[in-house]
């Protein structure tokens, strides 16, 4: 029997072999969640790069979160590498959930991109 993280890192690359093939040259917006926080990046895989990062433990999000580990605080994330990827000059992403479902802080976030200015 498969162990649970064997489990979820065939279940994410199960998503990301997906996401290569409607791609198109876009980056990817990838997120990871754990039991206390929640992370996002903007990666760029032709270049091999990180075009934006944020997570609950950034310095300006930490004070002024109760939680890292709710919607709220998945929205807040959602909303700063929003902003930090049109400073970059990416609007156009495909969004990575991982193994996770879409719901909850994946939704949250996902939700909080997109009215940041991101498009997916």
């Amino acid at each position: 029997m498969a162990s649970r993280k064997e489990t979820l890192v065939r279940r994410a690359s199960r998503v990301r072999r997906q996401l290569k093939k409607v791609a198109n040259g876009r980056p990817r917006l990838s997120v990871h969640r754990t039991g206390l926080n929640i992370y996002a990046q903007v990666i760029d895989d032709v270049a091999g790069r990180t075009l934006a990062a944020a997570s609950t433990l950034d310095a300006g999000l930490k004070g002024s979160l109760k939680s890292g580990a709710n919607i709220d605080a998945a929205a807040a994330v959602g909303k700063l590498v929003a902003e930090r990827a049109v400073k970059a000059g990416v609007k156009d992403v495909v969004f990575d959930r991982g193994a996770f479902i879409y719901h909850g802080r994946i939704k949250a976030l996902a939700d909080a991109a997109r009215e940041g200015g991101l498009q997916f």
